[in-house]
């Protein structure tokens, strides 16, 4: 396993990152505890949540209480205001059954929390950061523009945002300028939503940025294995992968 800084946070993050939010699909509590731990045991110790899926951080929280220590836990909040903020944040460290928070993102479609926003919000942010609750914050959206100001803001550590192999090329330029600015670049939907069915193809694409940390949602011990597979043996980036990644993103696109 690589583990790689994740930007300015100086943390020091699996390559290859657990998205706990595709747990709810596992259709049981043992099986999803089952796929966190195995994926602790190969050596991953970056986990994704959001407080939107509260079941998600509860079944993190649970499988990962005796190796807290151990791990990076990220989780995310849509919170229109400061004080909604704080709820969403004291619920999160209840589920997670911890004392802080390592990674604390904002979620947003095109709002931009700024230091002197009347909402409040990342001021709250920097307060729980100051207080210890939170140790980092991060910024989580899907739109290119609003995740092109939140990095030139650099206001935040890092920012989630999908990439894929067939995501539009102009996604390359965000991870280049998140490089720039020592920001890390966490890859949602790295398989885009469960489009793509060829992992040896996105964990490959995906593995050619060393700033990038995807977000690899297992449903199944199988689909667990892949990756961890691919982790260990990382797919050779020749021409002929090149063509099939090409034949992809003319088939989609």
């Amino acid at each position: 396993m690589d583990y790689v800084r994740l930007g300015k946070t100086n943390l020091l993050a699996s390559r290859t990152a657990f998205g706990a939010m595709s747990l709810k699909h596992t259709g049981d509590t043992e099986t999803a505890s089952t796929l966190i731990r195995k994926a602790y045991e190969a050596g991953i110790n970056f986990f994704d949540t959001s407080r939107s899926n509260g079941a998600s951080e509860k079944l993190l929280g649970d499988a990962l209480y005796e190796v807290r220590e151990n791990v990076i836990i990220a989780t995310k909040s849509k919170a229109s205001s400061g004080q909604e903020l704080l709820r969403d944040l004291d619920e999160s460290l209840d589920a997670l059954h911890c004392d802080a928070i390592d990674l604390y993102q904002y979620e947003t479609e095109s709002f931009i929390p700024t230091a002197d926003g009347k909402d409040g919000i990342y001021q709250t942010l920097l307060t729980m950061k100051a207080s210890g609750k939170i140790k980092h914050i991060g910024a989580v959206t899907e739109d290119f523009d609003t995740a092109s100001e939140i990095i030139k803001t650099e206001l935040y550590e890092t920012i989630q945002f999908p990439f894929s192999m067939i995501s539009p090329l102009d996604t390359a330029s965000l991870v280049e300028l998140c490089a720039e600015r020592d920001m890390g670049f966490i890859a949602m939907q790295p398989l885009c939503g469960g489009v793509l069915s060829n992992i040896p193809l996105a964990f490959g694409f995906l593995h050619q940025y060393e700033n990038v940390f995807p977000l690899w949602g297992a449903e199944t011990l199988e689909e667990l294995s892949q990756i961890l597979y691919f982790n260990d043996r990382p797919p050779v980036i020749d021409e002929a992968f090149q063509r099939d990644v090409e034949k992809l993103r003319t088939f989609f696109n």
